[in-house]
């Protein structure tokens, strides 16, 4: 069992910078490939952003790619996404997933992919 707990989130201008933080609890996280989903109002669930058990291999969505950077710390158990000149179309809640049973390193973008997830932090940037 994985609980994941994200952090980080609030209110932004437009062009300005959060970090979000998913903290997890158990022994699985450094096995874990994790990632990044967002949730717009009335949108479904996308990928953001998806970092190997290592963390020396990542994926992004291209929405985001060259200003969102995902990184982890397996002493620290958490993952972070450093979301910089965000823009008001990232307005969304933000989710971070587990998925300890994949051993390679190809991209996982889809929701299925990961067993669990957290409640999620709300990210607003305002125009």
């Amino acid at each position: 069992q994985v609980q994941l707990v994200e952090s980080g989130g609030g209110l932004v201008q437009a062009g300005g910078s959060l970090r979000l933080s998913c903290a997890a609890s158990g022994r699985t996280f450094s096995r874990s490939v994790m990632g990044w989903f967002r949730q717009a109002p009335g949108k479904e669930r996308e990928f953001v952003a998806q970092i190997s058990r290592s963390g020396d291999i990542t994926y992004y969505a291209d929405s985001v790619k060259g200003r969102f950077t995902i990184s982890r710390d397996n002493a620290k158990n958490t993952v972070y996404l450093q979301m910089n000149n965000l823009k008001p179309g990232d307005t969304a809640v933000y989710y971070c997933a587990a998925d300890p049973y994949y051993s390679g390193n190809n991209p996982r973008t889809r929701l299925d992919a990961y067993t669990y997830w957290g409640q999620g932090t709300q990210v607003t940037v305002s125009s």
